[in-house]
């Protein structure tokens, strides 16, 4: 009799400890091409943007009227502004507050997006219906209209134009959290906690959670440069980043009024923004690679 106790407890425990996916993506030996070469280029944005007081050889806004539009040189290796901004300072400021901006933006968009998604898999019925229809409408509005409008309402800055992109992605990620949900709803595992009398907390924090994370992980990733670009699309606009702060936006409609002249000024704005947002796609891709078992095995 204690014997099969013991068993039964222990294949108690089996059930309640399915291994995660993402402990696949640790063990896994091979190594996309795109999520290295992501990850190095977000890496080394990160690492930039990090220690940019560290490397800016000057104050990104200080203004030396001597210094106006000179080209890459060695005192100025980017060359300077209109302003006599050193402009590889401002450039190495304008990545803290660009992928701040983003990260901000991203964190909020999935702290509404996958716990609604995660509920409306979860609970299904009336509770469903109503969530889907209601970011189906979200999601056949204009969104950079609607980031727009709301932006020249609580007034213009990066956060806010961030912030205003990043809601307009919720319903991107809830369709990705709920599908995710309704995969992992049929298999055992789920069926089988419910047998053994888990709660519906418990089951949404131990299966569906952690084996739907890998796709939500990678639908973050991928939005992160959407709203990254979009963000300095507003700053370009003038509905962003306000003067006198580094943003890549901004600089590149600083810039355009003298792009035959100083070259320097949209050219390397333009390049930092392409390359971060081409190391997140990277990576995106990388990762949603990774987490296929199917292009794995390959």
């Amino acid at each position: 009799m204690n014997h099969v106790i013991e068993w039964t407890s222990r294949r108690q425990t089996d059930l309640w400890d399915v291994p995660l996916p993402l402990t696949e993506w640790v063990r896994a030996r091979r190594w996309p091409p795109s999520l290295l070469i992501g990850g190095l280029i977000c890496g080394l944005m990160a690492i930039l943007a990090l220690t940019a007081p560290l490397l800016a050889p000057y104050d990104p806004n200080a203004v030396r009227s001597a210094e106006r539009l000179l080209p890459p040189s060695p005192a100025h290796l980017l060359g300077t502004d209109r302003y006599g901004r050193d402009m590889l300072s401002r450039l190495l400021f304008a990545a803290r507050l660009d992928l701040w901006g983003a990260s901000l933006a991203v964190l909020c968009c999935a702290g509404i997006g996958v716990p609604l998604g995660m509920a409306a898999g979860y609970a299904g019925r009336w509770i469903d219906q109503v969530l889907s229809r209601l970011m189906d409408i979200w999601l056949s509005v204009p969104g950079m209209l609607v980031a727009i409008v709301t932006v020249a309402v609580v007034g213009p800055s990066l956060t806010n134009a961030m912030l205003a992109v990043g809601i307009m992605t919720v319903p991107i990620l809830f369709r990705t959290t709920r599908a995710g949900v309704l995969a992992c709803l049929s298999q055992e595992y789920v069926e089988s906690a419910r047998a053994t009398g888990g709660s519906h907390w418990h089951i949404l924090r131990r299966h569906i959670l952690p084996n739907s994370l890998s796709t939500i992980l990678v639908t973050t990733t991928l939005q992160y440069g959407v709203i990254l670009l979009a963000g300095s699309g507003l700053s370009f606009l003038g509905f962003g980043a306000q003067p006198p702060q580094p943003e890549w936006g901004a600089m590149l409609a600083e810039g355009k009024s003298c792009l035959h002249t100083a070259w320097w000024l949209t050219l390397f704005p333009g390049l930092m923004l392409a390359l971060a947002v081409l190391g997140i796609n990277l990576l995106g891709d990388g990762l949603r690679d990774l987490s296929d078992p199917v292009i794995r095995r390959r």
